[in-house]
């Protein structure tokens, strides 16, 4: 039994830092990756003006600004995917009768 690894259970106690209370909103992740790592680009992608619109389907670009980008190591992914799919489990279970999460095409 020795060979087992260790569960450890902890808390996170966020400091007392007003700054570490800030939130960053994102509502578009672009995830690249290399042999070692994963990187996770936060943007903010704004609904777009017709005349932006027009640019971006003339010039194929749309900017959104950079709001966080996260570099973790490939063993973090796993985990991270697990905690992902656990979250929208319980969360789908929580709020299946609210009228925007019955299915269907997001847009």
């Amino acid at each position: 039994m020795a060979d087992q690894p260790k569960q450890i259970n902890f808390t996170i106690i966020p400091e007392d830092d007003p700054d570490d209370r800030r939130r960053t909103y994102s509502n578009f992740c672009s995830i690249a990756h290399t042999p070692f790592d994963f990187t996770l680009t936060f943007c903010e992608v704004m609904p777009l003006s017709e005349k932006e619109i027009r640019e971006a389907e003339s010039e194929h670009v749309v900017r959104a600004p950079v709001r966080a980008k996260i570099v973790v190591p490939v063993q973090f992914i796993p985990n991270l995917i697990n905690a992902l799919q656990e979250h929208m489990r319980v969360y789908s279970e929580s709020y299946s009768n609210v009228g925007w999460n019955k299915g269907g095409p997001i847009h």
